[in-house]
């Protein structure tokens, strides 16, 4: 008898579709549904035999247990050869759909392995998207036009849940917290700098600002559950001071554009600052506190997870931008 992977080469079929097939059998046990059908196409059960160099009367019982299993006459004899019945046509007719089927699946797996289909949800902090877009989607969408994207912006401790739980691929934030469970693949110096109006009193100010130089303005930062007010809060613990905070927000644009409207100084990250301000109307200005200067930008995973193809691609663009 031959082998069913050499029979499946005859077809044209690959040896991953046999594969799969095999895991996907049911009562219409694959072996004998291919011997069913070649039967139907030579119209002959002698003729399908020495198709498939098998002796005759072994295709026979091969047919017989198919019958059997279906519980109903698949062939009728026609003068020297045979038909198919019409609950054999029904078989047949769902065999081949279900191959149709199989190549479908095949042709999307292959594609997903290659990097070429799928979708990936990223999950970042507000202040990455502009950056994020500019730098590095662009790029991936136009290399990628099958691959779906979901962006989602959120707070530090969102991004670290997201990544955890596995409902996102990839997580960009500020300083993430020590946890195993969270996997780095690139990082970049992230100093919060005091960003002003240009113009501001405080551009004439020589030298690293420190927190008491900011006292006199009105200040505004991000929320607690963020990775940069975790630092600014800890720099006025350092220095025993307490800023003029009048605006508190988790929006990196509002900080920008509280800054850019001339009301105070915003305590924030380059990154997170949208490039059309940065060239036209706001500066940053650095910090003397080494607290302020120690965070970095991450680019993290799930520890462990497995990610497709394109979710590796991506985040390999991502991780030579940020480290770039």
């Amino acid at each position: 008898m031959i082998g069913k992977d050499v029979f499946c080469c005859k077809k044209g079929y690959t040896q991953r579709l046999c594969d799969l097939e095999e895991c996907m059998s049911d009562t219409l046990e694959t072996r004998r549904m291919r011997y069913f059908m070649k039967v139907i196409e030579c119209g002959s059960v002698r003729g399908a035999a020495d198709e498939l160099n098998m002796d005759p009367s072994a295709l026979s019982r091969a047919i017989a247990t198919l019958e059997k299993d279906c519980g109903v006459r698949l062939l009728d004899r026609h003068g020297r050869g045979v038909v198919a019945t019409d609950a054999g046509a029904l078989v047949a007719a769902h065999f081949r759909r279900q191959e149709n089927m199989n190549q479908q699946l095949l042709a999307q797996l292959n594609s997903l392995q290659k990097g070429e289909s799928g979708h990936i949800d990223i999950v970042a902090g507000e202040g990455f998207v502009d950056w994020l877009m500019r730098d590095v989607m662009k790029e991936f969408i136009a290399g990628h036009p099958n691959v779906t994207l979901a962006l989602d912006v959120g707070s530090t401790d969102e991004i670290v849940r997201r990544v955890v739980d596995e409902s996102a691929h990839i997580g960009l934030l500020y300083q993430p917290p020590h946890d195993d469970r969270l996997r780095s693949h690139g990082s970049h110096s992230g100093p919060i700098q005091a960003f002003v109006l240009k113009g501001h009193p405080l551009t004439s100010h020589i030298g690293p600002l420190k927190l008491a130089d900011l006292l006199p303005y009105p200040g505004a930062t991000l929320h607690r559950s963020f990775g940069v007010r975790q630092h600014v809060e800890a720099a006025e613990v350092s220095e025993g001071v307490r800023l003029n905070t009048v605006l508190t927000t988790t929006s990196f644009n509002a900080l920008s554009l509280f800054a850019a409207m001339g009301t105070g100084y915003a305590l924030t990250t380059r990154v997170a600052v949208p490039q059309n301000l940065l060239d036209h109307m706001l500066v940053g200005l650095p910090m003397q506190n080494p607290l302020l200067s120690e965070g970095r930008s991450h680019v993290i995973t799930r520890q462990g997870k497995t990610l497709s193809q394109a979710t590796l691609e991506l985040l390999s663009h991502i991780a030579r931008a940020i480290t770039s």
